[in-house]
């Protein structure tokens, strides 16, 4: 059994995540965090970490990226590990979240779903063989008109992908409309598409001569999402201080 703290317990993913938990029997979540205390799921909410006075094995954050700050002060000062799945943190924050993990465990992934791990693996190989033959490489992402980062993390994963397979050799393109030139061959460029109540799209486009090969993952329930987080508090649980993503739960 694992115990939870869901840093955001009454956002839309705590609460997909405190739906799930309970249906889980090896799961439980017994405190929240969230600047609206309501307690919707039968556990106690707070304000703040701080104040929050429940012992549990694990927190999972799905909050804002202003919360993000904070929520890793208090790893590092409590080595409490933590499953960090709030996107569009900045550079500072991102090195941050390095810092924290020399002190606490923590696992860090753009996107928590079992698919979009797996493509990030696929992409290593296919970019050795296509993106080696000239071929061009774009990436689309769709999300709903909430969302209010762009492009979204799981995109940049997918890129970061790419590049790490190909020696960083490439660069990300994220607007062509204020420069009128001929695409460069080490660029890889990343769009992004807002609208109505799209979950999550992502299409990885290798576009050779003559042809083109098309990766795509369509996520249609944010249930994905939240049953790999899940699945990353169990992993994490009792782990040393250290980064950790989601290519370690699913080995």
């Amino acid at each position: 059994m694992v115990t939870i703290i869901m840093h955001g317990c009454n956002g839309a993913m705590g609460q997909v995540i405190s739906s799930l938990v309970e249906k889980d029997e090896e799961a439980r979540i017994v405190a929240g965090i969230d600047l609206n205390q309501e307690e919707r799921n039968g556990y106690p909410v707070f304000k703040s970490l701080e104040e929050c006075n429940v012992e549990a094995d694990v927190i999972i954050d799905f909050a804002s990226a202003k919360a993000v700050d904070g929520l890793l002060d208090y790893c590092r000062k409590t080595h409490k590990p933590v499953v960090l799945c709030t996107t569009g943190l900045s550079e500072e924050q991102i090195e941050k979240v390095k810092e924290t993990a020399k002190e606490a465990a923590v696992l860090r992934s753009a996107n928590m779903s079992l698919g979009v791990n797996l493509l990030l693996k696929m992409l290593k190989e296919a970019a050795k063989v296509l993106a080696a033959a000239d071929f061009d490489i774009e990436i689309v992402e769709k999300h709903h008109n909430q969302k209010v980062d762009a492009p979204s993390g799981t995109a940049l994963a997918l890129a970061d992908s790419i590049n790490d397979a190909m020696g960083d050799q490439y660069h990300y393109i994220y607007d062509r409309s204020s420069v009128r030139q001929k695409r460069d061959k080490k660029e890889i460029g990343i769009q992004s598409v807002r609208g109505g109540s799209i979950v999550g799209d992502h299409d990885v486009i290798f576009a050779g001569q003559d042809e083109v090969v098309t990766f795509s993952h369509t996520a249609y329930s944010k249930a994905i999402f939240g049953k790999g987080a899940i699945a990353a508090a169990k992993f994490l649980k009792g782990k040393e201080a250290g980064l950790y993503d989601m290519s370690d739960v699913i080995g």
